[in-house]
């Protein structure tokens, strides 16, 4: 029987990322990166699809937890009725990419406590059983390209196809447990003293979250910024900047049903949204990163803009069913990768051009590549704008004219404006200006019903849709206009579920799909932020701390929730909500928030950089967007960067 989703931590170290069970099993596990298959996949299936428990023996244990304060460091509590115990897991920071550790350390508190391990090993989501052979530090397990080494002092016995030990720990006792990666055909590589891991580790965590610029006393609101933040920089993978909308795939969206997609791949969709994010929190070396994996990866012939790549940059996103797993609860198909990928939506135009305009206010971007390269994709959206396309949710029925699809054509061509008037770029500005206002004007036409005093989600249609509420913070409308106040109360109406919002009615949109699916959270806090345009700060609170609610206990979020069952559902954890509860803090916290800069196309303001950090950052502009190099988060032994 799979666990809620709440019953779940993520650790991680930026190139892949474990999800660890309150019984302390780790259940999800994809190594070495975040699309490599997953060697622990019993959160899709079952056990026999692979698992790592380690916990008490008596299962009636009273279990605790938290993330040490400001780290991805996770500390799960047992209490028995003979003692309890402490298990430490975490992810060191690797400098290389094929190398991945993973630590748990059990630490007696006090009295002593019998517990248990059991290692069952399952390569390619769940399916190969590896070869294993008993080693004096533990052991070792191969297939094919992958191979592990457990270390620890315990004894192993084999049993099953699985490994287990049976142990005992008393106060003051501390048992290491590595599981270390590395490709098959190389050397396994040297495991340092675990404590000393555990000790770097927390350091660098620490060093970073402390950075964070977060201006409020409010503790409850800056611990959900830091943890949501922290949440963040977990989907990054270190090496390119990339970051991936959630470390796993085929969670449901709802419980039973097939909305289920792998989402361990990087959204354009995402890009402005997580930039604002990263800026008004201080993290402008992570901005710096995203702005230039965006730039290689949508690098290359206009014609081939995608919505989403991998984690890489990669194009090329088959999606196929994994048969042999039975899905969380029972929700089939399992899915690897994305079809989605191939799927025209016209406002990844915008996001794009509009998340240029936003890095070069900050200067974060090389100017003169990213801005040929903008004058290239302008010129193809010239052509294109009036086509129907599939929008920013994917529906996989019947391509149409979206509204918000078109908002997005609308913001590229005003982003490019405002990026040639204020930097004094060259381009056709008049016909990007003209065009802008047709299609302003398009919209308006079409794109908004009288009858009903709101916009819709297509042209013609009447269903309504949570992207809406970015009209306003968009720039595209002020937030005191009539067809801005009608929309966000049909909104409110016709979208609002037990006080969280829907992507849409499913009943109402035919996107391909069967059944129905949970609240989408990021359109909560979209609609938080709408509240804050609008002058309605009370209720914007009022939600945001309904949202904070929902978090479990460490402080995390999935995709959507599911209203009736009163639980998470869908991808876990997700960046997404997680960036919009950042951005709807921020909006709340200052008087110009994110919102507001966005509406206003602006960069945050309150991170200026010093005359040779600017400096720095124009030389790093280099000849061509495609041999822009993405900012190294390599660490040092030291714990330094």
């Amino acid at each position: 029987m799979s666990l809620p989703l709440e019953h779940y931590g993520v650790i991680g170290n930026m190139l892949s990322a474990a999800l660890v069970s309150r019984e302390g099993s780790i259940d999800w596990l994809c190594l070495p990166h975040f699309n490599s298959p997953a060697c622990f996949a019993s959160l899709l299936g079952n056990q026999e699809n692979g698992h790592w428990r380690i916990g008490p023996k008596d299962r009636r244990a009273k279990v605790t937890r938290h993330y040490v304060p400001g780290t991805a460091v996770l500390e799960t509590r047992f209490e028995t009725a003979t003692g309890a115990v402490t298990l430490i897991d975490f992810m060191p920071l690797s400098e290389d990419e094929g190398h991945v550790d993973v630590v748990r350390i059990v630490r007696a508190e006090h009295g002593h406590v019998d517990m248990q391990m059991e290692l069952a090993l399952r390569f390619n989501y769940g399916q190969v059983v590896p070869w294993v052979r008993r080693r004096d530090y533990g052991l070792s397990a191969i297939s094919g390209p992958d191979a592990v080494e457990l270390h620890t002092s315990v004894p192993l016995v084999g049993r099953d196809m699985k490994t287990h030990a049976s142990f005992s720990v008393a106060a003051g006792q501390t048992v290491p447990f590595t599981l270390s990666y590395h490709r098959s055909h190389q050397i396994p590589h040297f495991v340092p003293d675990r404590n000393e891991s555990l000790q770097r580790t927390i350091g660098w965590w620490r060093e970073w979250s402390n950075r964070c610029v977060c201006e409020t006393d409010n503790k409850v609101w800056r611990e959900a910024v830091v943890r949501s933040l922290i949440t963040l920089k977990l989907l990054t993978f270190q090496p390119t900047g990339g970051i991936v909308a959630a470390p796993t795939t085929s969670l449901p969206e709802a419980i039973g049903g097939n909305r289920n997609w792998d989402y361990r791949f990087c959204w354009l969709r995402d890009s402005a949204l997580t930039l604002y994010a990263l800026l008004n929190a201080g993290y402008r070396e992570e901005a710096e990163a995203w702005q230039q994996w965006l730039l290689r990866a949508a690098s290359g012939h206009p014609d081939q803009l995608h919505i989403m790549y991998g984690i890489s940059g990669e194009r090329w996103l088959p999606e196929h069913e994994v048969p042999w797993l039975a899905g969380y609860e029972n929700s089939k198909p399992v899915r690897i990768g994305n079809e989605a990928a191939g799927q025209l939506q016209l406002d990844v135009y915008g996001e794009l051009i509009g998340t240029l305009h936003v890095a070069r206010e900050a200067e974060l971007s090389p100017v003169a590549e990213s801005w040929r390269l903008q004058k290239v994709l302008l010129a193809k959206l010239e052509t294109i704008w009036q086509q129907e396309d599939n929008g920013i949710w994917e529906v996989r029925g019947a391509s149409r004219h979206f509204t918000f699809s078109r908002l997005m054509c609308w913001l590229a061509f005003d982003r490019a404006v405002k990026s040639a008037e204020h930097f004094k770029l060259s381009g056709p500005v008049a016909r990007w200006a003209t065009l802008r206002d047709t299609i302003h004007a398009d919209i308006c036409a079409n794109g908004f019903d009288e009858n009903s005093g709101t916009f819709v989600q297509y042209y013609g249609g009447k269903a309504l849709d949570a992207s809406l509420l970015m009209i306003p913070i968009s720039g595209f409308l002020p937030p005191d206009d009539p067809r801005v106040i009608g929309t966000v109360r049909a909104v409110e109406q016709r979208l609002m579920h037990n006080g969280l919002l829907l992507r849409y009615d499913t009943t109402e949109v035919d996107d391909g799909l069967r059944g129905q699916e949970g609240a989408f959270l990021a359109c909560s806090f979209w609609l938080a932020d709408a509240y804050v345009m609008l002058g309605r700060r009370d209720e914007a609170c009022k939600l945001f701390e309904k949202l904070l609610s929902l978090r479990n206990d460490l402080g995390l979020m999935s995709e959507e929730y599911d209203t009736v069952r009163r639980r998470l559902v869908g991808n876990f954890p997700q960046g997404f909500s997680h960036i919009g509860l950042v951005n709807t803090a921020y909006n709340l916290i200052r008087q110009h928030g994110p919102a507001a800069q966005a509406a206003q196309a602006q960069a945050p303001e309150g991170n200026e950089v010093s005359d040779n950090e600017q400096s720095g950052s124009k030389l790093a502009a280099v000849s061509h967007a495609l041999d822009i190099r993405p900012t190294s988060h390599i660490v040092n032994h030291a714990g330094t960067k």
